[in-house]
This record gives C-alpha cells, sequence and structure tokens, in this order.
C-alpha cells in the first residue's frame, strides 16, 4: 500500500548505513548510552509521537540509535528546519522532513506532513522547544506546534523522553535518557492547556532523570548496546 503523499520516503539502505556510523561515532566518543524505562517505548503501538528537551547537538544523534536499537521495525521521522536540512540532504533519506521555520506557512507544513506520518502509523520524535536549551532552563516553554498536532490527532499518545549527558568515573561522558508516562489529551483541553500539560509531563521526568544521574544509580538503566 502506498504511502500518502506527504510522507517522506525513507531508504533502507541509507538507514542501515547512517545507524551503523552513528554506533561507532558513539562507541569512540560515549562511555555508554543508558536508558530508563524503555518498556513504555518498546511495548507502545503505532502510531507515536516521542517528544523530548534539546541539550546538545548530540540528540538527533541518539534519537537515530533509540530508533534503531530500541524499535527498529517501526518507521520513524522527524522535523528539521529546512535551512539546516538543505545543508544536509542525505537526511531526507532516513525520515527527515523540511519545516521552514521563517515563513507563516511552515507551522501548516509541519502539522500537514506529521498528521500523514501518524496516519500512516509511524513513529514521530520531535523538540517542541524549538532550539538547544540547558538542562536546568525550566520553564520548558514549548512552541504551540506539538499542542496543536496533539489536539488535532487526539487518539495519538506522546511520550516524553529527558535526555542529559554527565560524566561519572570513566574518560568518556555518559549519555542518559528516560522514557516518562504517555500522555494522551483531554477533549476538551485547547491547545494551549495541552502545551502547557505536555510541558509539565517533560519537566518532571527531566527532573526525576537528574535525581538518577545525581546518585549514580546505574541498576535503573538499560544499556543500548553500540
Amino acid at each position: 500500500m502506498p504511502l500518502e503523499p506527504d510522507v517522506p520516503p525513507i531508504s533502507s539502505v541509507v538507514s542501515r548505513l547512517f545507524a551503523r556510523a552513528v554506533r561507532r561515532y558513539f562507541r569512540r566518543h560515549f562511555h555508554s548510552v543508558m536508558v530508563q524505562r524503555t518498556e513504555v517505548f518498546e511495548h507502545a503501538s503505532a502510531p507515536l509521537i516521542v517528544y523530548g528537551n534539546h541539550c546538545s547537538w548530540w540528540d538527533p544523534m541518539l534519537c537515530v540509535l533509540l530508533a534503531r536499537t530500541l524499535m527498529p521495525q517501526r518507521r520513524h521521522y522527524a522535523p528539521m528546519d529546512a535551512a539546516q536540512l538543505a545543508r544536509y540532504p542525505l537526511l531526507r533519506k532516513i525520515g527527515i522532513f523540511p519545516v521552514d521555520q521563517s515563513s507563516p506557512s511552515g507551522a501548516a507544513q509541519f502539522l500537514r506532513t506529521a498528521e500523514a506520518i501518524l496516519r500512516e502509523g509511524g513513529v514521530l520524535w520531535v523538540t517542541p522547544q524549538g532550539r538547544s536549551a540547558d538542562v536546568r532552563e525550566f520553564p520548558l516553554a514549548f512552541r504551540p506546534g506539538l499542542g496543536a498536532l496533539a489536539r488535532r490527532m487526539p487518539d495519538v499518545p506522546l511520550l516524553p523522553l529527558a535526555v542529559e549527558y554527565t560524566f561519572w568515573d570513566e574518560r568518556l561522558p555518559e549519555a542518559l535518557l528516560r522514557f516518562g508516562e504517555p500522555v494522551t489529551v483531554a477533549g476538551a483541553a485547547t491547545a494551549e492547556a495541552t502545551t502547557r500539560e505536555l510541558e509539565s509531563a517533560l519537566a518532571g521526568t527531566m527532573m526525576q532523570l537528574q535525581k538518577a544521574s545525581c546518585a549514580y544509580l546505574v541498576s535503573d538503566y538499560k544499556v543500548c548496546d553500540f
């Protein structure tokens, strides 16, 4: 069955090669990648929105690693600023689609493509802060796009993903992640109220991850295989 016109095509060959390169890159630059509560992600039914904080240049590659390691059978997608994506056209072949943030039509473009992806049962990864921000910066101040999408697709669960990077006892850093409880949108909620609810869920997940990081709770994590 063909995909809807707005769903970006994914090359299985390019995706496999890119994921292999990402694994090698993490092997060289990190001691480990450890994830808490992977069961809520691995057992999620299609479609799904994963939304997380954006604190580092590493985040997009980390999401590629998670997607290929924890849920390789699914089709994964993510938006990227159109001007940035133009510099890396190969990323279009792994499910990255452009959003023109400089144009008033950019929001409509994002919603149209995101809805098509979710209708086809894909996994959509987004960083709704719209910029890189320190993990200690609160409130999170999401842009309105995710809340609007959630209102338009109320049956799709939204899964918070907290990310941070830290040094423990090794020369190389650790990448730490935690999945929160899935959020479902209340029927009567406004887009603004939905955005505040999503911010609160991610902020709580980030705080739980920070506590685990400070306590060096290694036993609570699943280690992603490089």
